[in-house]
């Protein structure tokens, strides 16, 4: 009966240590994911600044793009 007690005591601790690394994996995705928000709403702004100060420029810039995506994406 002891040596299942062991065996039974060794799997409770896998089981919580693995319960303990997931829980940090997750608070850690959660930061990132925290970040990458900030990140992108910051990112939003300055485009958002940008386009309002140079309002030709960016539609030089768009034209230019859509017509590279459309000769990139047409395969000539």
């Amino acid at each position: 009966m002891k040596t299942i007690d062991k065996a039974s005591d060794s799997v409770h601790d896998v089981v919580d240590k693995i319960t303990d690394v997931s829980n940090q994996a997750a608070d850690a995705l959660s930061e990132k994911g925290k970040q990458l928000k900030n990140a992108e709403q910051r990112l939003m702004k300055d485009c958002c600044s940008y386009v309002k100060e140079n309002p030709v420029t960016s539609l030089g810039i768009a034209v230019a793009s859509g017509f590279l995506l459309s000769r990139i994406l047409s395969g000539r």
